[in-house]
């Protein structure tokens, strides 16, 4: 009986983390597919965006057309994980390769923040992959 509270106990304290890291691999995946619609989606409702050294608040709708022209200008074609800190259910972190069809690469770095129960995107960063 130990055991089953001692199982029971371990998937649930395990629960959290799995969540919060299936948001951070859902948020890479779209990235992946230049789906800047999706993404808008998981945007808080102000975002801290950062694209080729402009920063800048956007509100949602319009931290969307930005990461669109993007994607836009830069078709993406593979991501490739770097980092990813998934310590806190709260908030995560995660730094990705994204190689354009062009074979440019470029660095994204973004945090997901709980907001209301649901993970959303609070901060986007995107600049040029400088490290080979």
């Amino acid at each position: 009986m130990k055991l089953l509270y001692l199982s029971s106990f371990l998937i649930l304290l395990l629960m959290p983390g799995r969540v919060a890291a299936d948001a951070m691999d859902n948020v890479a995946n779209l990235i992946k597919q230049g789906n800047s619609k999706e993404i808008g989606k998981l945007f808080a409702p102000i975002v801290e965006m950062s694209v080729m050294a402009e920063e800048q608040s956007y509100p949602q709708n319009q931290a969307t057309s930005v990461l669109s022209d993007f994607f836009t200008k830069h078709k993406p074609q593979t991501i490739k994980l770097l980092h990813k800190v998934n310590s806190s259910a709260s908030i995560q972190f995660g730094v990705y390769i994204l190689t354009t069809a062009d074979k440019q690469e470029y660095r994204i770095a973004f945090t997901l923040k709980d907001v209301g129960g649901t993970m959303r995107i609070i901060e986007l960063g995107i600049e040029d992959e400088k490290v080979k």
